[in-house]
This record gives C-alpha cells, sequence and structure tokens, in this order.
C-alpha cells in the first residue's frame, strides 16, 4: 500500500511538482500559447488561422490569409510580448506566420 502523505501542501504545489517531474511543462506551454494567441487575436484573426505549433520557443502559426498574415507581421514583436505577458512567462521568444 502506497504511504500516503499527510503535510498538507496546496494542491497548486502538488500539480506543479507532478508536472516537473513527469517532464509535461512544454505540453502545457503549447496548449496556453494556442489558448492564448485564440484570446488576444478575437474571432477575426481566428478564422483565417489554420495552425499553430510552438517548437523550441518558436511559435510558428498558419494563417489562409496572406494580406492578415502581411498585417500581423508589422506587430510580430508586440504579438510575443502579448502572447507571454497572458501566459505569464517567456515561452515565445519568436513569431514566424505562414
Amino acid at each position: 500500500m502506497a504511504k500516503r502523505n499527510n503535510d498538507n501542501r496546496p494542491i497548486q504545489d502538488i500539480l506543479k511538482e507532478f508536472v516537473k517531474t513527469n517532464n509535461l511543462q512544454s505540453g502545457l506551454d503549447k496548449v496556453n500559447v494556442r489558448e492564448a494567441w485564440a484570446n488576444l487575436m478575437g474571432n477575426g484573426v481566428n478564422n483565417y488561422t489554420t495552425a499553430i505549433e510552438l517548437k523550441h520557443e518558436t511559435l510558428y502559426v498558419q494563417l489562409s490569409s496572406s494580406v492578415l498574415r502581411e498585417e500581423l507581421s508589422y506587430g510580430n514583436e508586440k504579438i510575443v510580448k502579448m502572447l507571454n505577458e497572458s501566459i505569464g512567462k517567456d515561452v515565445v521568444k519568436k513569431l514566424v506566420l505562414r
């Protein structure tokens, strides 16, 4: 029978430890980035977003509109900053729009 741990730690601490022990943080970061993109960009941009992928601190976003891609490219650095602020840590260093 497993030993029960009765040190009354907050669930948040236990979950953080579980995530760290099982190397789940990169997967969670990918989900958080997708959610942050959807929330920050709104329906207008999300309707043209066909794929979002986070690889090694680079966020690749595929858009079905070349006009929108061009428009968003001007605010590239601002978008990266807003995404990281939304997530609460520096997950994205570079944004590549395709």
